[in-house]
């Protein structure tokens, strides 16, 4: 099979990963790539992924069987639409199902026709005078939660206890001339559940849970996530299940009752309160960092899992196998990040094959530097959860990069048993 990734993260170096040790994989392409994935694929820069006619005419080219969509962007954007009408089988998401992680404002309306658990919402919308504004925040808080309508990469949310903040927020969103959304706050520790879709069959990958802030303890701006860990020790024997049952499987018939139905990776971001699972979040595609760590134990071979998606034959695949023990992934971020980020600093000590590459490059010298917020990923992998993080942060001790950080507590919290439901 031949496979054309579209994507540029460390969640398309980790998919990547996952593609190459399929047996059934005879060509690996990946654009635009990073400068760490060219050992597992050919690597073709310069196409912008939300360019639906280059990504057409780069998969004419290589002839490709299959056309994996990494990221957001071009889901939204109809790239899956175009790709599939030109003839070619795609995992992720036509534009109109793409829209549960492209308009909150179309998630929760799917959620409240399947009866799904979620947050009271309102929309503000353009427009709005200072009086409106200041009645819609008057409604909710003591934590208020102020959300972009529209795609933000995991950093489009504020998450605070002050009132002039989050009214800051709404000013900023607002001001660039799109909606913004307010939630009441849920409650209780948050899972990340992958699921398999097609149609109206739902596969559960590995939970696992994200870190979004950029410092310890929880501390700092939301991210894009500097960290994860899977599976998670404190979860019920029943969570997964509970999740699918309760959340995923109702999203996905009422997405094939509206017309659109889903075929990709939907992911389902969770906070697990008193009255168990609602939903915070939904993501049209796999998450990132999670993705790493859940990839790093699946055994089932990624390739035929992906095309059986793409090609509506999810339901007659043998269940899901998975290597014992835990995986967890820690993001090494540039200086300043999650402002703006300083890039081409060099960048040595990535020998590990437990590295992955996001925001790399290669400088006029062949040197590898940073080229992103998010730089790099290490993955560590153990019998238990404390091992594998001493693997990982013992990797990522040996990586120099100037003005670098990272996080030193990821999955801690589950370690010591502070997390409980």
């Amino acid at each position: 099979m031949r496979i054309l990734l579209i994507g540029s993260g460390a969640r398309e170096h980790a998919l990547l990963r996952g593609l190459s040790k399929d047996p059934a994989t005879t060509q690996l392409d990946v654009a635009p790539g990073n400068a760490g994935m060219g050992d597992l694929a050919t690597v073709h820069p310069g196409i912008r992924v939300d360019d639906a006619d280059s990504v057409i005419a780069l998969a004419r080219d290589l002839d490709s069987d299959l056309v994996v969509i990494g990221p957001e962007i071009p889901l939204v954007a109809g790239v899956a639409d175009a790709l599939r009408e030109a003839g070619f089988a795609v995992f992720g998401p036509n534009r109109d199902a793409a829209r549960i992680e492209g308009s909150k404002t179309f998630a929760k309306d799917v959620m409240a026709a399947a009866g799904v658990r979620t947050a009271h919402a309102e929309a503000i919308h353009p427009g709005a005078t200072e009086q409106d504004i200041d009645a819609a925040l008057g409604r909710f808080g003591p934590t208020w939660v102020v959300k972009d309508d529209g795609l933000a990469a995991g950093k489009g949310v504020v998450v605070t206890p002050d009132l002039a903040a989050a009214r800051a927020h709404v000013e900023d969103v607002l001001a660039g001339g799109n909606p913004v959304l307010l939630e009441s706050f849920l409650d209780g520790p948050e899972v990340s559940l992958f699921c398999l879709v097609d149609g109206e069959t739902v596969v559960p990958l590995l939970p696992a849970q994200d870190h979004k802030r950029v410092f310890d303890n929880d501390e700092g701006p939301n991210t894009g996530g500097m960290g994860a860990y899977a599976p998670l020790p404190w979860l019920p024997a029943d969570g997964v299940q509970r999740i699918v049952d309760e959340v995923c499987v109702p999203v996905a018939r009422e997405m094939v009752a509206r017309g659109c139905s889903y075929s990709g990776l939907l992911y389902a971001g969770i906070a697990w309160g008193q009255d168990g699972p609602s939903v915070v979040e939904f993501n049209c595609r796999f998450g990132d960092p999670e993705t790493q760590a859940v990839l790093a134990l699946l055994e089932t071979p990624l390739a035929g899992l992906l095309n059986s998606v793409a090609t509506g034959t999810l339901a007659a695949q043998p269940p899901l196998e998975w290597r014992d023990g835990y995986a967890l992934t820690v993001v090494l971020a540039a200086h300043n990040y999650p402002g703006s980020p300083r890039t081409g600093d060099v960048i040595t000590g990535v020998e590990s094959e437990n590295i992955l590459h996001a925001g790399t490059a290669r400088n006029g010298a062949g040197e590898l530097v940073s080229a992103g917020g998010r730089v790099l990923n290490v993955i560590g992998t153990g019998d238990t959860l404390e091992s594998a993080r001493e693997n990982a942060y013992a990797t990522i001790a040996g990586i120099n990069l100037d003005g670098s950080h990272y996080r030193t507590d990821i999955a801690l919290p589950a370690v010591e048993g502070r997390i409980s439901i």
